[in-house]
């Protein structure tokens, strides 16, 4: 593979950021270099920020209290294009005791025994699509048809959502997440998803049903332990985050394993691969593209760079997790690698709340999709496969397929 040089960082000129990708099925490939060297300063909409792009840099900045996430302080890279106001983002965007406080709420509902009695009801929506799949017609895109369906249908389930809702929100998550629609196009977005969450938090108060929402209304709101706001905000929070990520995983992993037919019949021939196949798939992905960031609050040294407090920084997700010093060949998928240490969830206080209940929606749908379609294939038709270009989350507009 050719690598574009970097050139050296300076006041004059600095390196253009979100870096842009050569090939879609790879990061930017100046992060191969970027790794060899310090974090260096990279230019971003509201200035300049520092770009980390090793493992272990980016692994030490997650669990140093140096650096924070509340996206209110200045110098913060601002990504997603709404107001920096206090709480917007929930305990995502907050650090200390209070980012303790409501993540221990929030992780009632996502704990391993929480994801394992929730597996059966997946199954069963996995299955309900995929006889949809194979009753519709060929080819199909299997991104509209299935792997955005899916994760949507599962929080919709989990938050109380009513299911005929389901597309708006699919509309409305993307628009949020958008770097092309204008500011006021997407906080429009924001408005409507606030308004009806907001309105639906005060219907489960009234009336609690078996769902996540009444039980956090009911059991902190109701005495006085988390603010409606912070609720509305928690829930805005689990919807974006809970269907628009899993999605774009899934069929991002679907494509990884149809481009290499071989990967998919070892799949089919040994179900043990499963689980570890989808942590090879969240390490080569890590579709949380340029959303990962933090600001100084203190002076530190990291991989040979001063950075002084106030300044930006910029974690490189997929540029760490292909890091060739702890994932060699991590250029490629390998069933056979040992993918545990991946950061894709993040590592730390931060480390994604939602990382078990995604882990067994990816691997409850792949098990379905192989087992029940094992002669899945790209669709021999122009722009079989559509890359989701200028986004947070990378993903995929379509995958055509037939079988």
């Amino acid at each position: 593979m050719t690598v574009t040089p970097v050139m050296p960082a300076t006041e004059e000129r600095l390196a253009a950021w979100p870096m842009p990708r050569t090939c879609p099925y790879a990061p930017p490939e100046a992060y191969a270099e970027l790794r060899e060297g310090a974090p260096v300063k990279v230019r971003i909409r509201t200035g300049e920020a520092w770009l980390v792009t090793r493992y272990a840099d980016v692994r030490a900045i997650l669990v140093d209290p140096r650096f924070s996430s509340d996206d209110t302080l200045p110098g913060f890279p601002v990504r997603i294009q709404l107001p920096p106001t206090p709480r917007v983002m929930s305990f995502t965007r907050m650090d200390g005791p209070e980012h303790g406080r409501l993540r221990r709420m929030a992780m009632t509902e996502f704990t391993a025994r929480r994801t394992r009695a929730l597996r059966p009801s997946v199954e069963l929506l996995v299955d309900r699509l995929v006889d949809e799949l194979e009753r519709g017609p060929r080819p199909a895109d299997l991104v509209a048809r299935f792997t955005v369906r899916l994760p949507s249908l599962v929080i919709a389930r989990m938050l109380g959502v009513p299911e005929e809702d389901e597309c708006d929100f699919t509309e409305l998550s993307q628009a949020v997440l958008s770097q092309d629609a204008t500011p006021a196009e997407i906080y429009g977005s924001f408005v409507e998803m606030t308004a009806y969450l907001d309105g639906l938090i005060r219907r489960k108060a009234e009336e609690p049903a078996d769902d996540l929402l009444s039980r956090l209304v009911t059991r902190y709101v109701a005495d006085g332990e988390l603010a409606h706001d912070d609720l509305v905000a928690m829930a805005r929070l689990f919807l974006v985050a809970g269907h628009e990520t899993t999605a774009h995983q899934l069929g991002l992993s679907v494509l990884s394993l149809l481009r290499e037919p071989g990967l998919w019949d070892r799949l089919r021939h040994d179900p043990a691969l499963f689980a570890p196949a989808v942590e090879e798939l969240l390490r080569y992905w890590s579709i949380t593209q340029d959303n990962q960031v933090r600001v100084a609050v203190d002076d530190a040294e990291i991989g040979g760079a001063r950075i002084e407090k106030g300044d930006g920084v910029i974690l490189a997700y997929p540029s760490a997790n292909h890091d060739e010093s702890v994932f060699p060949g991590g250029d490629r998928v390998d069933l056979d690698r040992d993918a545990s240490r991946h950061i894709a969830f993040g590592h730390g206080p931060h480390l994604c709340p939602g990382a078990s209940l995604a882990r067994m929606e990816l691997e409850v749908a792949l098990r379905a999709l192989v087992g029940r379609l094992p002669g899945l294939r790209l669709a021999d038709v122009p722009e079989a496969v559509s890359f989701r270009e200028n986004t947070i989350n990378y993903g995929l507009n379509s995958l055509v397929v037939t079988w």
